[in-house]
């Protein structure tokens, strides 16, 4: 029998599942940006440059994995 255009194919179930790590990953990112966001914005607003704002997270971020 002939398939036709408008019938897609199924998709097989592990094609499509997804791991309880890459459902929270997706969410941890965004939550991640949000923070770095917000930090920069209350940096700015205490009168910091946006440069001096980025350059103190990621020493906060090198402090915290320990380089």
């Amino acid at each position: 029998m002939a398939k036709t255009a408008r019938i897609p194919d199924v998709v097989p179930h592990d094609d499509h599942v997804l791991t309880a790590k890459e459902a929270l990953e997706i969410s941890f990112l965004k939550l991640e940006q949000e923070v770095e966001v917000r930090l920069v914005a209350a940096a700015l607003r205490a009168g910091w440059s946006a440069d001096e704002a980025l350059d103190a997270i990621d020493q906060l971020r090198a402090e915290e994995s320990g380089h």
